[in-house]
């Protein structure tokens, strides 16, 4: 079954989701929708325990959002009671009954690196490089990431992540515990496949009730989610995100090439900007 830009194939207990979005698997309303479908069809069926999901790109798991999009973006800056559709999606499945696990085989920045951050566990290669690019483009990371990073790896450790925009490497990653393991991407997948299996044993209304427990445990998500949504509406108000996403663009962001060679000069490029204070 295929919901959009996610192919998906099922063994007991098991959902094997590919993400296969060409040219370079971006994060965009195609694949937000087909998130969303696929949580439609699979949230309340018992029968799955696990969902894993893998890239079908050599390069990026999950690019980013779509910044030729969002650089045009100057909404009223009223302030909302709900997250935005991007956010909420990501929430539905970070707190979805059954445990979803990444496989990071390549880059994830900004909305990709959101969507590994809202799933259980995250798996990785060396080649596993993430980012939050956002901040040098006069936003904040609007799909979870600015709420969730806190979670994952503290308070310090967040800021860090999300004032930098600077890309972490697979072995920071594992050293900060937002990689649950690390190895090449033959054994990365069998050690996935392995965890998943286990987990696909559990009686489902265990696994749900595990889940709601440990998201009790930590609280406070919903209302970070609102804050987020606002702080992004606020900047994207503003305008000026524009500036520095065209330069982005301009210096060749958004592209196979520029994002697998020369990443740092494009947030470099974000950061020159004579109308930053």
């Amino acid at each position: 079954m295929d919901h959009g830009p996610l192919q998906t194939t099922s063994e007991p207990g098991i959902v094997n989701v590919v993400i296969d979005h060409p040219p370079t698997n971006l994060m965009d309303g195609s694949l937000l929708m087909g998130l969303r479908g696929l949580l439609d069809t699979i949230e309340g069926d018992p029968s799955v325990r696990v969902v894993v999901f893998r890239s079908a790109d050599p390069d990026f798991f999950v690019m980013h959002g779509d910044v030729e999009l969002l650089a045009g973006l100057r909404p009223a800056p009223a302030p909302v009671r709900e997250a935005n559709l991007a956010a909420a999606t990501l929430e539905r499945l970070a707190t979805a009954p059954f445990v979803s696990i990444g496989l990071l085989d390549g880059a994830a920045r900004g909305g990709g690196c959101e969507l590994l951050c809202a799933m259980d566990v995250r798996f990785g290669t060396e080649r596993a490089v993430v980012s939050q690019p956002e901040v040098a483009m006069g936003i904040v990371p609007g799909a979870g990431g600015t709420a969730r990073w806190p979670r994952l790896v503290g308070r310090s450790r967040a800021l860090d992540i999300l004032l930098t925009g600077r890309d972490i490497g697979a072995a920071e990653l594992l050293a900060l515990g937002w990689l649950h393991a690390l190895g090449p991407s033959e054994s990365m997948a069998n050690e996935a496949a392995a965890f998943a299996a286990r987990i696909a044993r559990i009686p489902a209304a265990s696994v749900a009730a595990v889940k709601r427990v440990v998201s009790a445990s930590l609280a406070g998500i919903d209302t970070a989610l609102v804050a987020e949504s606002n702080e992004l509406g606020r900047l994207l108000a503003s305008g000026a995100h524009q500036a520095p996403m065209r330069r982005f663009l301009r210096a060749g962001g958004q592209t196979r090439h520029g994002e697998t060679t020369r990443m740092e000069a494009l947030v470099e490029a974000m950061f020159e900007s004579p109308d930053v204070p």
